[in-house]
């Protein structure tokens, strides 16, 4: 079981690095997609959050602020 730990860290990378990128192409469905159903960090949802912030995109900021923490 162990061997597939490597495999879903770069999963869940790649997973961050395409909401990154869906953010700052202001991708609001696309985002809505690639969040479906996920948690995350309050870590991880601030950055994104400030992320979106810079380009004042309301309904993608209210789409993170919805996502629940993990705890």
């Amino acid at each position: 079981m162990e061997t597939n730990k490597p495999n879903e860290i770069n999963q869940s990378i790649a997973n961050f690095a395409a909401i990154k990128t869906t953010i700052a192409n202001n991708e609001e469905q696309r985002l809505k997609e690639l969040l479906a159903g996920q948690s995350m960090l309050a870590l991880e949802k601030s950055y994104l959050i400030d992320l979106a912030k810079l380009g004042n995109n309301q309904v993608i900021l209210k789409i993170l602020n919805d996502i629940p923490e993990k705890e």
